[in-house]
């Protein structure tokens, strides 16, 4: 395809002498007239040519220099059959920025689309329209207009041939071809254009990526076609931006259906397909969100009838069971129903060795990065082993413990566990920044053969990352959590008995409660600051830029100046976009049977995320440059992969993290008498302990024992049977004390 471009620049060599010995100025710029001209459109001064691509630069240190290869650049763009128009610092607002109008004419556009094999219509579709459908009128409600979710008739399409012009349906050779084609076609001419002289050849010298990554020019991109909140005035626009932001990027018709296929002729396809997609995920939420709701008021509605918390919180049974110690020293004992008074707990080609050596610090570097999270995660577990007893030990002399309803609720258990969920989640963010720049460098040190490849590459190593980042401290609290406690006697220490750091134990009800806890803080909080992100940042930097604009009239605030004040849509726009939402689909998936709410929350999250998401693109963005797609990419297949894990996932927390298990032994082998009843389940799922055999080390210290409690053991039957079991680690690790 390069060739192409380099064939049509020597085949027009002839027609660019006489207009490169103008004098200073750069070859096929065009003064532009200073008076009487509103400058808030789309064409040249001649009102005929459509801009179809702004490149802008500034007057540095490096000018003589730079405007050497703008120059050489320039030319070239001509050579090629773009047409260049100029327009002076002098006219801009800032009085700093040049700017540089390109338009693509007929043979060029021709050209290219022949190159790139756009489809084009050659025959309206005669395929009959759907009848309709009984009780249509229900959804008319959530339509749009026709004009708005159709802005063009059906066509059959193919592939353009320059050759076969006449096969075509083209009425107007200048509207042929809408606008995120024609900009798509100038972008593909930019990026392979020179900037060298012609007697020395340099390779490395080409595109429009290298002259903005060094300076020479300061930003390159296609206009919109009108103010966001108004038509334009040419009747000959069709004012497409205007009617995505009415019927599309307001909150208000977060209802409405989306206008897909005018967001694919106004962005192109790629875009078209992230919120094709984005839609159709958000409409699956629904369904996921209803069972999810459902799960829950079910659990609501039971919970008078659940007999094991009714046990735990009766005065007569749980209120009769104490509790050792959850940390050594400072931790007193505590009975079972004091759990009650909590209404919840929280916590380029290159030789093969070259390649292979770069993969190695690829993969090394990657494998260093998870492991840190690793690392970060350890830490904060050792955080919550070490403050729970300082949080014990304080909390209990505490005015606040006085207040019936504030000493209830802020107990040491949810001190530590929201400390804990807030250090980790700052963590995660910070790793996060950290890792993308990490990332992009690694992957750029791979040198990819194309711009697919190094998509897929990039998007690999970035949801490794976050995988591991995001759901490492939920695995912990589902998988590990409680499991390695041991016993009165033999406790196990994380770092050793000199830490003085035991391992954790879950809650009488188990640790799914802290699972729900954990996925409900870092969920609902990354899409908090996401969502903040996402809106607040571009606002605040488009009016912090757009500042000098409003200090001029609107007759003299042009259309390029004011796309140039707009955020520019980065190549990682679309992929920072996906990532976020296949992460939330690893949380509402992964662990949905811990978290039935998390479908709902996702649902709300991804009804505004679809309005910020098409605010952003039509207000605050300028407008992005056209590219082909045919599918979401290699996303397709992490999905799949999220997807089958949370079978997995799913049936552990079932059969691991919950006690639903025990419960049915309980309830089909081991209920008292012959009606099948969970009455007795809590005592049968405690284990008895004679306290004497404590070790000194483990006891709480003088003074830390609650008034009530009482050291007097009555050793049972059970007690041994269970005894006997701890030691060969066949019990439960929930160990309990009976009092006389």
């Amino acid at each position: 395809m390069s060739n192409t471009l380099d064939s049509q620049i020597e085949g027009n060599n002839g027609s660019i002498n006489s207009i490169s010995d103008r004098g200073t100025q750069l070859p096929g710029h065009r003064e532009t007239d200073k008076f009487g001209q509103n400058r808030d459109t789309v064409y040249f001064k001649d009102g005929v040519r459509h801009i179809d691509f702004v490149l802008s630069y500034v007057d540095d240190k490096d000018g003589d220099k730079k405007a050497e290869r703008r120059r050489e650049f320039e030319a070239n763009l001509e050579k090629a059959g773009l047409e260049l128009e100029a327009e002076d610092k002098s006219e801009s607002g800032d009085r700093k920025t040049y700017y540089l109008k390109i338009h693509a004419p007929w043979e060029v556009l021709a050209t290219y689309a022949d190159v790139l094999k756009i489809k084009v219509p050659f025959k309206a579709s005669d395929i009959p329209k759907a009848r309709e459908v009984p009780l249509e009128w229900l959804t008319q409600p959530f339509r749009l207009p026709d004009n708005i979710m159709r802005p063009e008739p059906d066509y059959f399409t193919a592939p353009f041939d320059k050759s076969k012009v006449d096969f075509f349906l083209i009425d107007d050779k200048d509207t042929f071809f809408p606008p995120s084609t024609r900009n798509r076609i100038v972008y593909y001419i930019l990026t392979r254009c020179p900037y060298y002289k012609e007697d020395c050849k340099e390779e490395d010298k080409t595109g429009i990526k290298r002259l903005l990554n060094n300076g020479t020019y300061t930003s390159a991109y296609p206009l919109h076609d009108c103010k966001y909140w108004k038509k334009a005035e040419d009747m000959q626009c069709d004012s497409e931006r205007y009617h995505l932001y009415r019927y599309w990027a307001r909150f208000l018709c977060f209802y409405k259906k989306q206008p897909l296929n005018l967001i694919k002729k106004y962005y192109g396809e790629k875009i078209g397909i992230y919120f094709a997609w984005l839609g159709f995920y958000t409409e699956m939420l629904f369904f996921a969100a209803v069972m999810g709701v459902i799960c829950f008021v079910y659990g609501v509605l039971s919970y008078e009838d659940n007999i094991t918390s009714k046990e735990i919180c009766d005065p007569e049974i749980g209120g009769m069971i104490v509790m050792c110690p959850l940390c050594d020293k400072k931790c007193s004992y505590w009975k079972l129903n004091s759990t009650c008074l909590s209404s919840w707990e929280m916590e380029p080609y290159l030789p093969f060795p070259s390649k292979c050596a770069r993969f190695c610090l690829s993969g090394a570097t990657v494998l260093f990065w998870t492991c840190l999270i690793v690392a970060c995660i350890i830490g904060v577990i050792a955080y919550r082993l070490a403050v729970y007893a300082a949080f014990a030990s304080v909390m209990k002399d505490s005015p606040t413990s006085k207040i019936q309803l504030v000493g209830s609720l802020i107990t040491p258990q949810l001190a530590t566990s929201v400390t804990a969920s807030c250090i980790n989640f700052v963590i995660i963010l910070i790793l996060n920044f950290l890792y993308e720049h990490v990332a992009i460098w690694i992957t750029d040190m791979e040198i990819p053969k194309t711009h697919l490849e190094y998509e897929n590459k990039l998007t690999m190593k970035m949801f490794m990352f976050q995988f591991v980042n995001y759901y490492s401290s939920c695995f912990y609290v589902a998988f590990f959590k409680g499991k390695f406690v041991g016993y009165p006697g033999n406790y196990s220490y994380m770092f050793g008995k000199w830490s003085m750091l035991r391992n954790e134990e879950c809650a009488p009800g188990g640790c799914l409660i802290e699972l729900t806890t954990q996925l409900l803080i870092v969920m609902a909080g990354k899409q908090m600051v996401g969502n903040a992100q996402e809106a607040l940042l571009p606002l605040l930097r488009n009016w912090w830029g757009s500042r000098k604009g409003r200090s001029h009239p609107k007759s003299t605030y042009s259309r390029w100046e004011q796309d140039h004040d707009l955020q520019n849509f980065s190549q990682y726009g679309l992929f920072y976009e996906y990532l976020e939402m296949v992460i939330q689909f690893g949380f509402i998936t992964l662990f949905v049977a811990s978290f039935p709410l998390a479908p709902l929350l996702a649902l709300f999250n991804n009804i505004l995320e679809v309005r910020v998401d098409a605010w952003k693109f039509t207000t605050q963005f300028r407008r992005p440059v056209a590219a082909k797609a045919r599918n979401i990419g290699a996303w397709e297949e992490i999905l799949n992969v999220v997807a089958i894990l949370s079978v997995v996932t799913n049936a552990f927390i079932v059969a691991f993290t919950s006690d639903m298990i025990p419960r049915l032994v309980y309830l089909y082998a081991y209920h008292p008498g012959n009606k099948a009843t969970m009455r007795g389940y809590i005592t049968n799922s405690l284990s008895f302990y004679n306290i004497s055999q404590i070790p000194e080390d483990n006891l709480p210290e003088h003074g830390e024992n609650p008034s009530w409690f009482n050291i007097s053991i009555r050793p049972t039957h059970q007690y041994a049977k269970l005894t006997a079991c701890n030691t060969h680690t066949q019990c439960s690790s929930g160990i309990s004390w009976l009092l006389s």
